[in-house]
């Protein structure tokens, strides 16, 4: 019998952060998270959510077909069932991408599936919370996303990816908090420090500016 899990939303749309920003995705957002950060974006995934049983998701996202699938939250991996999904999406032929706020162990994610871990920094106010261990398992084609929101953020963002060996380890990303800090001068700390990581810009919120669910 399929496993249960708790939706929060469902729909496609166009990839907004990772490697793969710009790309047609399938987005599964799933409810419940063990955070409750600072300048969280998604408060609605925290509690709201309907069950749906692995197959209802996978007959869900088989139409309009799309290659890739983006399973996020809150935190995916608080619900027992992830796992699980995240094998069947991969069995089913996708391109599957996992979003995860790096506090969980990710050591018995499927290694098909692409683990983008957000590192947490001070302003989130979580950044204790962090599994350290977690980035020993990372692979090439994983990824680490840090959310800046100061100096402060960035400093400490510069300091992991350099003493954990991200930067060339795997793909590492500095994204601004929106309203917080502008791209324009995060992109000059990067420049200025001289480090080789990508610079994320959260791209539906740049198309859909006035829309905080389905995009």
């Amino acid at each position: 019998m399929s496993e249960h899990l708790i939706v929060n939303e469902i729909y496609r749309s166009i990839a907004g952060e990772s490697s793969q920003a710009g790309l047609p995705c399938v987005l599964i957002r799933l409810t419940g998270c063990n955070l409750r950060c600072h300048w969280c974006d998604t408060p609605q995934a925290l509690d709201e959510g309907e069950p749906m049983t692995i197959d209802a998701i996978l007959d869900r996202i088989a139409a309009p077909s799309c290659p890739r699938v983006l399973v996020t939250g809150g935190e995916p991996l608080t619900q027992p069932a992830a796992p699980q999904l995240l094998q069947r999406l991969c069995d089913a032929g996708y391109d599957v991408m996992l979003e995860t706020n790096g506090t969980l162990d990710v050591s018995g994610v499927d290694p098909r599936v692409r683990r983008v871990l957000d590192i947490k920094c001070p302003s989130s106010r979580a950044a204790e919370e962090t599994c350290w261990a977690n980035l020993e398992h990372l692979r090439a084609g994983d990824e680490v996303k840090f959310v800046i929101a100061d100096r402060d953020d960035f400093d400490f963002a510069r300091r992991v990816a350099c003493e954990h060996k991200l930067i060339g380890r795997c793909e590492v990303l500095f994204s601004p908090v929106l309203d917080r800090l502008k791209p324009a001068e995060l992109a000059e700390w990067i420049l200025t420090d001289g480090l080789d990581v990508r610079l994320g810009v959260q791209l539906h919120k740049i198309i859909w500016p006035d829309r905080d669910r389905g995009v």
